[in-house]
């Protein structure tokens, strides 16, 4: 029990240390763990055991936070697209608690989709990549579209995910 609550503690500190290479992390935590328990209980079938188990809790893990992680931003998007009128642009931005992922960039508001069933609006926004270096040919940003649509609880995003290439992690 003491060895899997330190190959947990291990692949914490791993998955921690290492979200800018998510697809990377459930494997290292688990090669870790294993290694750590395979030494300690002499025995490897134990050891292989501990690492594939690590390696899917990690993987689980890095999937439900990134999906966190995007919801805040799409939630942040509703939000303020409840707020605006067609045609009005505005900036957004995202500051999650853990500093990854803060997200920010413009939107407009392209066509209102008012119906007895439906009260949507659609969406063009841009995101800003602050690792990027600016294009020096003069080439735009790329626009991403969705939908919002106002629920019970507010405006919420709903366009099916992964709807665009950047979220490609969550594929």
């Amino acid at each position: 029990m003491r060895t899997l609550r330190l190959a947990a503690r291990v692949a914490m500190a791993t998955a921690a240390l290492g979200l800018s290479a998510c697809s990377t992390v459930g494997g290292l935590a688990g090669t870790v763990a294993g290694i750590a328990t395979g030494s300690f209980t002499s025995n490897p079938a134990i050891g292989i055991a501990v690492s594939v188990s690590v390696k899917a809790a990690t993987d689980a893990g890095m999937k439900n936070l990134l999906r966190s992680l995007q919801q805040d931003e799409q939630d942040e998007i509703a939000a303020l697209a409840g707020m605006m009128r067609e045609g009005e642009v505005r900036p957004w931005q995202v500051r999650h608690k853990i500093p990854y992922g803060n997200n920010q960039g413009d939107m407009q508001i392209i066509r209102s989709i008012i119906t007895p069933l439906a009260n949507c609006k659609e969406v063009m926004f841009t995101v800003n990549d602050a690792n990027a270096a600016p294009a020096s040919d003069g080439t735009a940003r790329p626009w991403f579209a969705a939908h919002v649509c106002l629920q019970e609880s507010g405006w919420k995003w709903a366009s099916a995910e992964p709807a665009v290439e950047r979220w490609g992690a969550l594929h």
